[in-house]
């Protein structure tokens, strides 16, 4: 029982967070090399790696390798590049004006 506080404390916090990042499950002690779970190449144990979904991986955790805007101006829009793994924040009805951005998560 009094484990159960800041068991729930952590699970409140982890749940409050938006770090954009997940832990994969850790390879076994044999193991040389891991899977990428989107992609499904291998990669040697110690290597870091971006998969198609931009994620920046290692064979223990991917975190998203871009931020996500949260507060911009409301004549404008955020779009994916998924080729440069980052939002470019534009006008509304003219692509080529950039907007500031005020906030961002990632």
């Amino acid at each position: 029982m009094k484990y159960l506080a800041p068991v729930l404390l952590l699970w409140v916090l982890v749940s409050l967070s938006d770090a954009q990042c997940y832990v994969k499950p850790t390879p076994s002690g044999d193991q040389t090399s891991c899977q990428d779970d989107v992609d499904m190449t291998w990669h040697p144990l110690g290597s870091h790696w971006r998969n198609s979904k931009c994620m920046d991986c290692d064979c223990f955790s991917c975190c998203a390798a871009y931020s996500t805007p949260t507060q911009f101006p409301s004549d404008c829009v955020a779009v994916f590049d998924p080729t440069a793994c980052e939002y470019i924040v534009h006008k509304k009805n003219d692509p080529s004006e950039i907007c500031p951005v005020f906030a961002a998560v990632g």
